[in-house]
Formats: C-alpha cells, sequence, structure tokens
C-alpha cells in the first residue's frame, strides 16, 4: 500500500504539472480562455478521479471484475494523459527558439495537437477495435530432417489469450475458434497464458474452446499468468487448488496440456515429437519447467518442435547451442507490449525476439513468437493485431550430385 501511495503522488505531481503547463499556455494564448480553461479543468478532475480510482483498486485482490474495472480505468486515465503529455513536449520544443530571441515554431505546436488527437483516437480504436481483429501470418518452415510423411503439416499456434481480460463475453474467442478451423490445421498448439489471475476466469470460454479441431488435436503448454502468481492467496492449499481448476477446466476443453512432457505425431512410419515445457523464462519470472525432464535426449536425430512461452528460454538455453537438436521453438508472451508501428514495437527494448522468425547464427535453430491474441494490462492493441500462425514444414530436398 506504502509503494502505492507513492506512486500515486509521482503520477499525480507529474499530472498537474502537464496541466498547469496547458493553463498557463491557454491564459496566454487563447481568445477565449476562460471557456478553455474550464474545458481543461475539466478534464483535469476527470484525470485524477480515474488515477486515485484506478491505484485504489486492487490488482492481486478480488475477483475478475475488480481487475477489469482497475484496467478499463487506467486505460481511460492514460487515453488522456498521455496526448496530453505528447501536445506538451512538442510545444516545449516549438518554445526552445524564443530562448534565442527567434519566434516560437508555430508548425511544432501543431504537429503535438495533431500527434495527441490521432494517439486518443488509436488508443480508443485499438480497445474497441483493432483488438478483435485478427491477423493470419503463414510461415513456411523449411528443413532437411523433415520426415517425409510431414512434408506439407499444417501446425497452426495461437497464444496469450487472457482470457479474463474478456470477462464472460466469449463472441471473439469464438470467432477466433471457427477462424482457427478454417485453416485446415493437422495440429493446433497453444503457447500459454490462458488466463491472467485465476483459473476460474477459464470457466465461460471451456464450451467454446472444445470446438478446436484439427486431425492429431489440440496441445498446450502453461504460460506464467497460469500459476497463480500474480493473485493473493489465503494460503498454499488454495493456490494448489487454482492449478487443480485450471487442469480440469483443460481436461473438459479435450485440449492435452504437456507439462514438462513430450507427445509424439505420428504418420506412417514416421514422427515428429512436439516437446511441451512449463514456463521458463528471464527475472522476474518464476521457472517451473524443465527441457530435461521433458525430453531427455535433445541431441537425438528426431524432427522436435518445442512449445515454450518465453522466448527468452530460446535466447538463453538452445539458440548456440550445437548439442540441441531442436530445429524449431514456439513461443508467445511478449504481446509486442500490444503496440507495434510499421513493424517497430517497444517490446523491443525489453525483448530482441519480440515478435515474428527469428534464427540463429547457423540456423539450425529457428525461434518464431506469436504476438498474441488477447490483452493484458492494457486492454488495448494499438497495432500489434490479434495474431493466428500457421505453419506449413516443407522437407528441403538436397539436390542430386551428378
Amino acid at each position: 500500500m506504502r509503494v502505492s501511495l507513492i506512486l500515486l503522488f509521482i503520477l499525480l505531481a507529474i499530472n498537474l504539472a502537464v496541466d498547469w503547463y496547458i493553463v498557463t499556455q491557454i491564459n496566454k494564448r487563447c481568445k477565449q480562455p476562460r471557456l478553455w480553461r474550464s474545458v481543461e479543468l475539466c478534464s483535469v478532475g476527470i484525470m485524477i478521479l480515474l488515477l486515485i480510482g484506478a491505484m485504489a483498486v486492487p490488482a492481486r485482490s478480488g475477483g475478475n471484475d475488480v481487475l477489469l474495472t482497475k484496467m478499463w480505468l487506467l486505460f481511460s486515465y492514460l487515453s488522456l494523459y498521455i496526448p496530453k503529455l505528447i501536445a506538451d513536449i512538442f510545444d516545449l520544443l516549438a518554445s526552445i527558439p524564443r530562448l534565442l530571441g527567434h519566434k516560437r515554431i508555430k508548425a511544432l505546436t501543431l504537429t503535438g495537437i495533431i500527434l495527441a488527437v490521432a494517439t486518443f483516437i488509436g488508443m480508443w480504436w485499438g480497445a474497441l477495435v483493432n483488438r478483435f481483429n485478427i491477423d493470419t501470418r503463414e510461415v513456411e518452415i523449411t528443413f532437411d530432417n523433415i520426415p517425409e510423411e510431414f512434408d506439407g503439416y499444417r501446425v497452426v499456434q495461437f497464444s496469450d489469450l487472457h482470457t479474463g481480460t474478456f470477462g464472460s463475453d466469449t463472441t471473439f474467442v469464438s470467432r477466433l475458434v471457427d477462424h482457427i478451423n478454417t485453416l485446415n490445421p493437422d495440429l493446433i498448439v497453444f503457447t500459454g497464458d490462458i488466463v491472467n489471475r485465476r483459473s476460474d476466469e477459464f470457466t465461460p470460454f471451456v464450451p467454446v474452446l472444445r470446438r478446436l479441431s484439427a486431425r492429431d488435436g489440440v496441445i498446450a503448454i502453461l504460460g506464467n499468468h497460469d500459476y497463480g502468481d500474480y493473485n493473493n492467496w489465503p494460503s498454499d492449499s488454495a493456490k494448489q487448488a487454482n492449478m487443480t481448476a485450471l487442469y480440469d477446466a483443460y481436461s473438459h476443453t479435450g485440449i492435452r496440456l504437456l507439462l514438462n512432457e513430450t507427445a509424439w505425431i505420428h504418420r506412417s512410419t514416421d514422427s515428429i515429437a512436439i516437446i511441451g515445457v512449463e514456463n521458463i523464462g528471464d527475472p522476474p519470472f518464476h521457472v517451473y519447467g524443465s527441457l530435461p525432464a521433458s525430453y531427455s535426449d535433445t541431441s537425438d536425430p528426431n524432427f522436435k518442435i518445442l512449445l515454450s512461452h518465453n522466448p527468452a528460454h530460446w535466447v538463453d538455453s538452445i539458440a548456440r547451442h550445437d548439442d540441441i537438436n531442436i530445429p524449431l521453438t514456439l513461443a508467445g508472451h511478449t504481446h509486442a507490449m500490444q503496440i507495434e508501428l510499421f513493424g517497430v514495437s517497444p517490446a523491443y527494448l525489453r525483448y530482441k525476439t519480440w515478435g515474428g522468425l527469428y534464427a540463429d547464427y547457423n540456423n539450425r535453430h529457428r525461434l518464431y513468437v506469436n504476438i498474441g491474441s488477447g490483452t493484458v494490462g492494457m486492454p488495448m492493441r494499438l497495432g500489434a493485431t490479434p495474431e493466428v500462425t500457421v505453419f506449413t514444414l516443407r522437407r528441403d530436398r538436397q539436390p542430386l550430385s551428378n
């Protein structure tokens, strides 16, 4: 609570500084300062109420409705604050020439206003429209050790559904399931974070996810949000009961949950291994997974696909390890921070492998990071459209020598 109060006071101080600057400029420049000052002071009051409300709502206790209330209050506050901050920064830059006795650069001020308005519209477009627009990406994966019978095999990946953010509204998830089923999958994989904090968020979506259909079924792993670590539990037994409920929910969907284990897919005399590790990531995320426990000999010649929620696992433990023969790893986790504009995401500041296809120095190990279908923290996707990825496995046929 003490940390929350300190953060609240810091944010309020910054907020008031931003608005104080706007009020002073209204008084200097506007022909009808009273009207615009009233508008600005009204927005200040709304923003302070939103901020106090968002900080007062607990994040780690209470039901899912409590968490959703906090998310939307905080998002509403930021959708007002960030545009104001952008406008202030550009106006301050425009005023720098005045320090040297020159005129203010009005074009910079106008640019800041335009960007501020665009940011406000973009954030609400991302919350109300774009987070429901499904983007399908086709990726062809070629290796010379893909078994003959699996040439052309189709694996469909989705990730980071965070069902709790949808509350009990199954509309989007139902549409997502129907879309995945139309992609002619041989196998469907889900790479973790089915919930935000608690397993009961999953319950309304069990009948919907039960409709997922692929010739070789549906396989899933757990992500960092699935272990109940973001909720305050009255006891260890309560937290364990939450995990048991999650396992039961998965069993009712018909989805096979891999808990540090391997599923084998067979085609005639050929087979491939689907390795599913529990969450392995970088701090502060807990480590629950074990690759050796999931597959005893990762150097053997079998073609393997690893499902590992956090791409940091691939970076730290698989890439550039020539003794490991895992050609393809599928991950999620990053969401591209739910912001991607012109192929650029702030997620790059945290993860160099934040979205799309990556390879190590000799192209022996490849990683694909799916940017997810749901949202957490901010109920918005500015760009970074919900992703479904279709992988087609292709056997690399070496040319015959003369």
